[in-house]
């Protein structure tokens, strides 16, 4: 627009030619006379940028095709556009039909075709740099890749070590991933074993999930217990290296072949734990089997979960079954994966708070936007916490 004003002005001076103007401004002559007939024309309008949209379009949908499609979604609204189509194909054989993806356009167009939901991606704390130096401090998990067995069925192992010991506490067959198997398992070991300080996972379910703090229902059951959740970064499964290890040998000695159905494949799995516990030497600790180093936990599972009682100075709200908040008559979203459950506000500046969940900090708080944002970070955020983790050392 700049470069076509200043051409008219240099053309209305007649210092120099048009042809001159064209050649120093970089442009055809063709274009130059375009641009000085329309300021003829229009004046200082005719110099701004018009519309490239052709007049006519022969190959244009006809708007009573347009609105038939329209009808048939509103009638229909989980209807995609090939089913569009060959309704009205069936109602209307003589009627031009328009392509699929164009179809598809003018439910977009129409705004009758959702956008794609844009998935959130949580922050991560990153690598774990806990050491274990005695067993107990860190128990580390992990559901093993899935095989087939002989039935035609699979197989999804549940293994649970000690870090420290490498004793594996737990080898369990599950039919699938899931919730409630994996608590039955946990339940198992905790009651056998004792609680452990921390458990490390990956960020697979059902340890972690996208909400807020990365809480799943399974690590929301461990933080109750006084269980620190430890996650390993996203693709890095070298910073779970020991469980890893042991997975390479459970899988050369107990899967493969796999049997022939899911209680053969279990007394499999037992033979493995037992061998690998109290037989089989460990080059990483001097040739010593695992059962040599480890010892139960002096924390026991409680029979019954106690309410966690927050500091004083925190102000305590619940967690509807929405998975909100209510915040000075104003709904504030947390998770649905801490619904019917206490959350706690520390109040760190004017109208901005820690969020904690017992003890385990999920986001701050900031009252003027009215939400909780996940504040993970690569570094840990309050040094408390980690030690807190620690209380029955």
């Amino acid at each position: 627009m700049d470069q076509r004003v200043r051409f008219i002005s240099e053309c209305l001076e007649n210092h120099f030619s048009v042809a001159e103007l064209c050649r120093q401004f970089n442009i055809s002559r063709k274009t130059g006379y375009k641009w000085l007939g329309r300021y003829e024309g229009y004046g200082p309008v005719g110099l701004e940028e018009r519309s490239r949209r052709p007049k006519k379009c022969p190959h244009k949908t006809k708007y009573h095709v347009v609105r038939a499609i329209k009808y048939i979604r509103h009638k229909h609204p989980t209807w995609g556009p090939k089913k569009i189509l060959a309704l009205l194909e069936k109602r209307h054989p003589d009627w031009e039909k328009p392509a699929i993806s164009t179809a598809a356009g003018i439910l977009k167009r129409e705004g009758l075709i959702p956008g794609p939901t844009r998935r959130i991606r949580r922050k991560h704390p990153g690598c774990p740099t806990t050491v274990a130096t005695e067993p107990n401090q860190i128990w580390t998990t992990d559901y093993k890749g899935e095989f087939k067995m002989q039935n035609g069925q699979y197989c999804y192992p549940l293994t649970v070590c000690d870090m420290y010991s490498r004793y594996l506490l737990g080898c369990d067959g599950h039919r699938a991933i899931s919730l409630k198997k994996s608590k039955e398992s946990f339940t198992r070991l905790f009651e056998e074993y004792g609680l452990p300080d921390r458990i490390r996972s990956d960020n697979g379910v059902p340890f972690a999930s996208n909400a807020i703090g990365r809480l799943s229902s399974l690590s929301v059951w461990w933080i109750k217990l006084g269980i620190y959740p430890e996650l390993i970064e996203p693709g890095e499964p070298q910073q779970n290296g020991k469980h890893e290890r042991m997975h390479r040998t459970l899988k050369k000695e107990a899967t493969i072949p796999p049997e022939k159905n899911m209680r053969a494949q279990q007394k499999r799995f037992d033979v493995f734990q037992r061998e690998y516990n109290k037989i089989r030497p460990h080059e990483a600790l001097d040739m010593k089997t695992p059962s040599e180093l480890y010892t139960r936990s002096k924390r026991e599972m409680p029979r019954k979960l106690e309410h966690w009682d927050y500091p004083s100075h925190f102000k305590v709200r619940y967690v509807s079954r929405n998975g909100g908040i209510r915040w000075h008559h104003k709904r504030v979203p947390v998770t649905h994966t801490l619904q019917e459950e206490y959350i706690g506000f520390e109040e760190i500046d004017d109208g901005i708070y820690n969020v904690y969940y017992c003890d385990y900090l999920i986001g701050r708080f900031f009252e003027e936007i009215n939400k909780i944002k996940d504040i993970i970070e690569r570094i840990p955020v309050r040094q408390r916490i980690v030690k807190e983790s620690y209380r029955c050392s």
